[in-house]
Parts: structure tokens; C-alpha cells; sequence
């Protein structure tokens, strides 16, 4: 009698595995290509299984995913510069490491998580000494965004007619530091 493998159970669905599963497609294929019956295919569920984790559906999807990119903490440091230099680098590598979400973290408002970590990142400024903490994370915020931003579009990333696109660029690397540290600076006077 020859026994049969056994069937390894499906993995349960979550809302962590639709994100990520829904993060490779984006930053495989764009996110024009994101549709829920391809996030469904990949995930090996049908389309509708998703909406018991998302009810509001691709909406939730799109807020979900900006929120992955954006919603960076890091740990209070001895200054408000370190903690402040801590917190743009973190956030350039959240969001270089999700070049197809970045749209969606450029134009959906801060909700959520995301809301949650730039109150705490204002805080933690204030705690720092920094006196107009608010002004300076949306200030450290429009630095590191438009940064990425950049450093995607020279990349490569969503030209079709490129093949390989440049993950690290040590000049993009070169101008994120410099730029951080005249806008800390800045911020100091």
C-alpha cells in the first residue's frame, strides 16, 4: 500500500499576509496592477476571502498599505537631532524598500498607525528640547518623502524599459545625508 504525502494545511489568511502578498505585487508589477482578484490568485483564495480582513476592501487595502511605509517609530535618543536623524533614515528605508506603495504613502493622509507614530515623533522632538516640534516633523517628513521620491524616479524603478533597476545608490545615499543635516540645522536656529 503506498501512502500518500499528507496535505500541508493552506497557511490562514491574515491581514499580514494579505499586505504582504499585496507589498510583492505592487513592487513586482506597479499599482495600477493590483487588483484584488490578482491579490486573491496570489494568496490562493478566492477575491472575497480578503474582505472578512478588509471590509472596506481595496480602500482599506490602499490606507493599509500606506500605513505599512509610513507608521516608523524609533526609540528616544539623548538629543532631538539623533532621534530626529534616526527616525528620516528609518523612514527613507521603509519607503525604499516598498517603491510600488510609494504614490499611496505620498498622497493618503496620515491615519492610523501613521498618525499614531508622527504624534509620537512630535513628543519625542518636544521631550528633546526642540520647541516647535509639530512645524519640524512635517518639515523632517516633506524632507524624506520628496527625497525617496527622487531617488525612485532616477532609479529606474517604473520604467518599463529599464531592466534592472538601482536599488542603492550611494550618491542618493551621499545626498539624504547631507540634506539631513543642513535641515537639522536649520532646525536648530
Amino acid at each position: 500500500m503506498i501512502s500518500m504525502p499528507a496535505k500541508r494545511p493552506p497557511v490562514p489568511l491574515s491581514r499580514e499576509r494579505i499586505i504582504e502578498a499585496a507589498l510583492h505585487i505592487a513592487d513586482g508589477q506597479g499599482l495600477r496592477r493590483l487588483t484584488m482578484r490578482r491579490l486573491g490568485d496570489a494568496l490562493q483564495v478566492e477575491a472575497m476571502a480578503i474582505y472578512h480582513h478588509l471590509p472596506r476592501g481595496k480602500e482599506a487595502l490602499m490606507d493599509a498599505l500606506a500605513e505599512h511605509v509610513t507608521a516608523v517609530q524609533v526609540e528616544q535618543h539623548p538629543t532631538w537631532q539623533e532621534t530626529a536623524r534616526a527616525w528620516c533614515r528609518a523612514s527613507r528605508e521603509a519607503l525604499r524598500e516598498h517603491p510600488g506603495v510609494l504614490a499611496l504613502a505620498l498622497t493618503k493622509p496620515p491615519k492610523g498607525a501613521t498618525a499614531l507614530a508622527v504624534k509620537e515623533q512630535v513628543e519625542q522632538l518636544a521631550d528633546g528640547g526642540l520647541p516647535d516640534a509639530a512645524e519640524a516633523v512635517r518639515t523632517l517628513r516633506a524632507f524624506v518623502f520628496g527625497s525617496v521620491a527622487v531617488e525612485v524616479q532616477q532609479s529606474g524603478w517604473a520604467d518599463p524599459d529599464v531592466d534592472e533597476w538601482v536599488r542603492r545608490d550611494e550618491r542618493a545615499d551621499i545626498d539624504f545625508e547631507r540634506g539631513l543635516d543642513a535641515l537639522l540645522k536649520g532646525l536648530q536656529t
